[in-house]
């Protein structure tokens, strides 16, 4: 960290080399390869929660979570050693510290410190970012900014305007504000929602509860995974960690990306297969083909894991139900369904899903012109047309966030190494021709994704523009990137005097 005085700005303003905005899984991954693989690199990460982890800090439900394979999920550079594959959330987040402190990165980590805005002087060559610590607002600047804040709304989740809300009696509660002192033992409860959350939480509240309803508009798809890998334990139990891990990851990559391609092309055998996964368990045709039968195609939304079967599992000895209908209104002892049922509940979960916030909604702007995400084009998935030295880190949505992630934070490292050898101050991907057509970033159509999908840089139909969902692809690709290709660079002695000046300084 280096202090620099600036003639347009207060004395006693930092200056980093990068500035990472986020510490939970994909930050303290971004950390961990700038440090190992561009040494003495000036960077801090900008946490705006008060803790390590991200959204594994953020949800505390029962039961929370993966729904990704932690062989896949985990760090490539640090082996997983939990006993499940399928991991709860506290593991997660606790493996996620432990990564950070091994790393010797949690130092750079300012907690408490919200990022609002951002904005880049091409004469300087840098980022000037504000930052709110508690009421004070701060700047910090900065050559390359790296965003890895995820796509969630951190402040509130989605929730629908319930007609009667106010005449329920019972209590109301929404899985991302969980009430650490909530007791639903021996309670009915019911569910709002068809989504991973809600079948997470319904076999683990389902095992106090007096009973637990999951109440749908439209069924989702599920597939089971077996909480614990078999062929990983044997490979743990016979191989170097390193080795058993690159393994197992390899596998479970590629029966993902052979799952998720099958699906896209065949999807009606795929179809069959789901449904006969939900017919071992519950054994009954009927109740499968009301209850789990989408509308939809297989992965035009993300299908939703069940770990061991368990929420199957519920299902069948009675603990738990699911009804599919359309809610009327709220009522003193529960809800009102358009078909005239009252469900009675105690308590109500509204799992009705995630609110979605580009870059964690700080605002950008180039020499003083506002950057609108919306009108902006994805470049190789992690950049941004026009805007120069930023980057974002945004997962897979048909494999585990990690593999993309880890992409991201390698290519940054290549660039930033790139820029360094030649001597360039920044880089900026050229904008995307304006008559090539655009699609949305995220491909999907859940309602999460379509509600946010304006807010969010848009993709092109062909490289580098186009953002693949195929990590196997990827991760020959992007090693090999032509890093000038649409790419503009500015060499440092082409800047002014002064910010020569400032970066010897800094330096």
């Amino acid at each position: 960290m280096t202090t620099v005085e600036r003639p347009d700005q207060q004395v006693g303003v930092e200056h980093f080399d990068v500035l990472i905005v986020g510490a939970g899984l994909s930050g303290i991954g971004a950390a961990w390869r700038l440090a190992q693989e561009r040494p003495g690199t000036r960077y801090a990460l900008l946490e705006a929660r008060d803790a390590i982890g991200g959204t594994w800090d953020l949800f505390r439900y029962p039961g929370v979570r993966s729904d990704s394979d932690m062989f896949t999920l985990s760090y490539p550079f640090r082996p997983w050693r939990g006993e499940k594959s399928i991991a709860d959330g506290e593991s997660i987040r606790r493996y996620i510290c432990d990564t950070a402190d091994e790393g010797g990165i949690t130092p750079h980590i300012r907690f408490g410190t919200r990022v609002v805005g951002a904005s880049w002087s091409s004469e300087e060559a840098r980022w000037t970012v504000r930052v709110r610590v508690g009421t004070e607002e701060r700047t910090l600047t900065c050559g390359f900014l790296y965003v890895c804040a995820g796509y969630y709304d951190y402040a509130r989740g989605h929730q629908p305007a319930f007609a009667g809300l106010e005449e329920f009696g019972g209590e109301f509660v929404h899985p991302q504000a969980w009430p650490e002192d909530l007791d639903h033992t021996g309670k009915k409860v019911v569910v709002i929602g068809s989504g991973a959350t809600a079948v997470t939480l319904i076999p683990a509240m389902a095992e106090k509860a007096a009973h637990v309803t999951m109440l749908q508009r439209s069924p989702s798809y599920l597939t089971v995974l077996p909480s614990r890998d078999e062929v990983a334990d044997r490979l743990r139990s016979r191989l170097p960690a390193r080795l058993a891990h690159t393994l197992i990851r390899a596998k479970n990559v590629a029966l993902t990306q052979a799952f998720y391609q099958l699906s896209r092309r065949r999807p009606e055998r795929v179809k069959r297969i789901l449904r006969g996964v939900a017919m071992r368990f519950l054994d009954d045709a009927a109740y499968v083909d009301e209850h789990f039968t989408p509308s939809y195609q297989p992965w035009d939304q993300r299908l939703c894991v069940v770990p061991g079967g368990d929420f199957f599992r519920a299902i069948r000895s009675g603990d738990a139900s699911v009804v599919t209908d359309h809610i009327d209104r709220f009522v003193e002892n529960g809800i009102r369904l358009k078909s005239g049922k009252v469900l009675e509940a105690d308590v109500v979960v509204s799992a009705t899903g995630l609110s979605l916030l580009a870059f964690g909604g700080l605002e950008l702007s180039v020499d003083g012109r506002p950057v609108d995400l919306g009108d902006t084009v994805a470049y190789r998935g992690l950049m941004l047309g026009g805007v120069p030295n930023f980057a974002y880190c945004i997962g897979y949505t048909n494999a585990s966030w990690t593999l993309r992630a880890d992409l991201s934070s390698r290519y940054v490292c290549r660039l930033l190494g790139y820029m360094e050898r030649r001597g360039y101050a920044s880089a900026v991907p050229t904008a995307a021709a304006a008559g090539e057509s655009r699609r949305p970033l995220l491909d999907l159509t859940s309602s999460y994704v379509l509600r946010s999908a304006d807010r969010f840089p848009k993709q092109g139909e062909r490289n580098p523009w186009a953002v693949r969902q195929n990590y196997l692809v990827d991760t020959l690709s992007t090693a090999r990137a032509d890093l000038r290709r649409h790419m503009t660079f500015t060499s440092r002695s082409a800047l002014p005097a002064r910010s020569t000046a400032l970066e010897e300084i800094a330096s």
